[in-house]
């Protein structure tokens, strides 16, 4: 029995605020967060999304109909929830607070086509908890895991074929940087490996409650199949851009016998920093390691 399962939840009240159209904004969404007497908590790295229309363009983005599966973490009140559940999609979403998981079932909980789950996204196998089919990541994750869970969902979640995602600007900006660049590392090189992204759009602060010191970024990552050493190159880029100041021929030697023959033999100059590789140099690399 899922912890979702365990939860009194409170009856509706004669206010409840699914009856009212639309996604919820600044308003209604203090407003049940007073009714269950929370706070953003930031502990779990809570930014609720607060305008209508950013909602909107999410699930316009997003795409998805009655024939699509969508996976939400962190659904907070249910604004966007409700506003995918509303194309006919099939949502299981992902809650980790207790107190949001009651909200959810209030405003929620009677769709159909809704699913709450009272877990910890960051801890579960998406792969094997989602099951069959094809799967869309939808989501204004949270500030202090979302990178984790993209990251983990792009190398061992391959049901999940699309992400439209609410992320930090800096964190968009190291999942699709390019070698080179001062926001170059391992998330830039697990993402390419695994997905071709582009920016839909950037948001301010003032669209979130409590506004966040930063802009935010929406993301749209499409899967495409990933090289065979996909794995092997990410863990030579972890342990290369470990110690990202030295030379390849220095910090790959712990890993790699004879490094500098090999990285000859794959066209790379052994003074280079890790930065300098692209993420195909990387399964270079790997593939001759692995010859």
């Amino acid at each position: 029995m899922s912890p979702a399962s365990l939860l009194t939840i409170r009856p509706v009240s004669s206010e409840r605020r699914v009856d009212e159209p639309g996604p919820q904004g600044k308003a209604t969404i203090r407003g049940l967060l007073a009714e269950y007497g929370l706070r953003p908590n930031q502990s779990y790295g809570q930014n609720f999304l607060v305008d209508p229309n950013v909602i909107r363009r999410i699930v316009r983005l997003a795409d998805v109909s009655s024939k699509s599966n969508v996976v939400e973490i962190g659904g907070g009140t249910g604004t966007l929830t409700g506003a995918l559940a509303a194309t006919g999609a099939r949502v299981v979403v992902y809650e980790i607070d207790a107190g949001l998981v009651r909200v959810l079932e209030d405003s929620v909980g009677d769709l159909s086509n809704v699913e709450i789950r009272h877990e910890d996204a960051s801890l579960v196998d998406l792969h094997g908890d989602l099951g069959e089919g094809t799967w869309a990541l939808v989501a204004n994750l949270p500030y202090n895991v979302g990178t984790g869970i993209v990251l983990d969902a792009l190398r061992h979640a391959p049901r999940i074929d699309r992400f439209v995602i609410m992320v930090q600007r800096e964190v968009a900006d190291r999942l699709l940087a390019d070698p080179g660049s001062r926001n170059y590392g391992i998330p830039s090189v697990i993402t390419a490996l695994h997905a071709s992204g582009s920016v839909a759009f950037t948001a301010p602060p003032t669209v979130f409650y409590p506004s966040p010191s930063v802009d935010s970024t929406v993301l749209e990552l499409v899967r495409r199949p990933a090289p065979d050493e996909a794995e092997r190159a990410i863990e030579i880029a972890t342990v290369a851009f470990g110690q990202r100041r030295k030379m390849l021929r220095r910090s790959l030697a712990g890993i790699i016998p004879d490094t500098v023959p090999l990285l000859e033999r794959c066209g790379i100059d052994p003074t280079l920093r890790p930065e300098d590789l692209s993420p195909g140099d990387f399964v270079a690399i790997a593939a001759e390691v692995d010859a």
